[in-house]
């Protein structure tokens, strides 16, 4: 997919600069030197002064609106000109924090976008979707929406839990689920004053970008900031404001904001460098891998298969209903995956993916439904338990797939009643053709674990031994 026109040029400023500083220009008259406020403009000649001194320094610039809008009409007419000294290369992120119903909405994004020129701005996510659309449907812009702000008191309502997960991780849900269904680039707000809650965010949702904000004056974790805060290609924005800005209080005032914001720059990529590389999914992967293993779903011998055949590996994931910490473990795994696919529901294939498909629903919020093997005599007579409406997607998940037959047929009774199925889930992929079978019939297969993958995993670490490892490799070709 092609990345999207804000984060572009984001991206582009960043690597040109070689910087993720942002500069908050956030004016206070009582603070400026003398010599500005003795000018006809003042808001204007301090803003242009510290613009042009850090033009080479930013990757982007965040005025926030409350500072111009105190000064009324002036203010407004005082930030314009601001921003027509901005280059064309570096984005500019009006801070406005809006929210509100979708008519007032959009007129708040056609002032941002419109009369300002903005390429991003900051939105409060507290009315929902309706209030964000407007500013998501501009394709070429950028909306970051707040989830874990700086604030001393932002726990007060951030923290609280909804549906088993804070709200400000339920806001980055949502900020991903809105992303993947509007054509604009939507990021989070998150503060370096809580560097926890930054690192969970980031677990959460890889892939959307971060505006970090908190640094300098409030003393956010810088080193959280440049760990946690990429996505991808995508570097973090690190807003800094008063450090930059009000460096002096004398005529000197541009060149002290210039050196702060190049020590910021500095700061910015020694942090970079020191940080220690994130896990990467291939260790995730590893572990899960022996943690199966030990936990017995992965057993080797000889094994009678339901065919008749017999097999040197025997995979026995209903295991997991047994071990709810290593359930929880595959439930996140396999949301890192669902995470980027498009569904309203998940459908559990009966009877292992039932347990997997509960504990995928509980960590993704999500509603649950399965279709039953056999439908009831008695009550209901239901061949599909659960709520749901015709023209919804369902993502179909299952604990392992060899053939594509016993996924086929669970999809039948979904497809029947109207529900639309894209997308295949499953913790282990055999690999013997069941991605190939389903493709055939225009389904996707997803897989956190490739069996040989594991089989490489145990090898390695000694729990299995090179001649079973070969015997395993030889079986799944032959019977591929």
């Amino acid at each position: 997919m092609a990345e999207k026109p804000f984060l572009h040029r984001l991206r582009a400023a960043q690597e040109r600069r070689r910087s993720w500083l942002c500069v908050g220009l956030d004016p206070v008259l009582e603070q400026m030197p003398e010599v500005v406020r003795r000018a006809d403009d003042p808001l204007t000649a301090f803003g242009r002064a510290i613009v042009e001194a850090t033009a080479d320094l930013a990757c982007a610039y965040k005025p926030n609106l409350a500072f111009w809008l105190a000064y009324g009409i002036a203010g407004l007419q005082s930030l314009q000109a601001v921003l027509e000294a901005v280059p064309e290369d570096v984005p500019v992120i009006l801070d406005g924090k809006f929210g509100d119903i979708g008519h007032t909405a959009a007129a708040y994004a056609r002032f941002a976008f419109d009369a300002l020129d903005a390429d991003a701005v900051t939105v409060n996510p507290y009315l929902g979707l309706d209030g964000v659309r407007p500013f998501l449907e501009r394709e070429d812009r950028g909306v970051f929406l707040l989830a874990r702000t700086s604030n001393p008191s932002a726990p007060d309502l951030q923290d609280r839990t909804v549906a088993g997960q804070p709200l400000y991780e339920a806001v980055a849900h949502l900020a991903e689920e809105w992303d993947a269904r509007h054509p604009g680039a939507c990021g989070l707000v998150v503060g370096a004053t809580y560097p926890e809650e930054l690192a969970r965010l980031r677990a959460a949702v890889p892939g959307l970008p971060f505006l970090i904000p908190g640094l300098g004056a409030q003393g956010g974790d810088l080193e959280a900031a440049v760990r946690y805060g990429p996505a991808g290609e995508v570097g973090p924005v690190v807003n800094v404001s008063r450090a930059v800005l009000y460096a002096s209080s004398g005529p000197d005032f541009a060149d002290a904001a210039r050196v702060a914001a190049r020590r910021w720059v500095e700061s910015l990529r020694e942090a970079a460098s020191a940080a220690p590389a994130p896990s990467t999914g291939e260790e995730g992967l590893a572990r899960l891998a022996l943690a199966l293993f030990d936990a017995g779903c992965v057993q080797f011998g000889t094994f009678t298969l339901k065919s008749g055949l017999t097999s040197p590996i025997y995979i026995d994931l209903r295991l997991l209903a047994s071990h709810p910490a290593l359930l929880g473990e595959v439930a996140r795994a396999m949301a890192g995956i669902a995470r980027h696919l498009s569904f309203d529901r998940i459908a559990a294939v009966p009877y292992a993916g039932i347990p997997i498909g509960t504990a995928l629903a509980l960590e993704l919020n999500r509603p649950l439904i399965y279709p039953r093997r056999e439908v009831k005599e008695h009550g209901t007579r239901r061949s599909i338990e659960g709520t749901f409406a015709p023209g919804e997607t369902v993502l179909l998940v299952d604990d392992l797939i060899t053939r594509g037959d016993s996924k086929l047929e669970a999809a039948a009774p979904l497809q029947e009643a109207g529900l639309v199925v894209r997308d295949v889930l499953v913790l282990i992929d055999r690999e013997q053709g069941g991605a190939e079978d389903l493709a055939r019939h225009g389904l996707r297969l997803h897989a956190v674990l490739p069996l040989t993958r594991m089989l490489a995993v145990l090898r390695d670490a000694g729990r299995i031994s090179p001649a079973q490892y070969d015997e395993v490799l030889v079986y799944l070709r032959r019977e591929t």
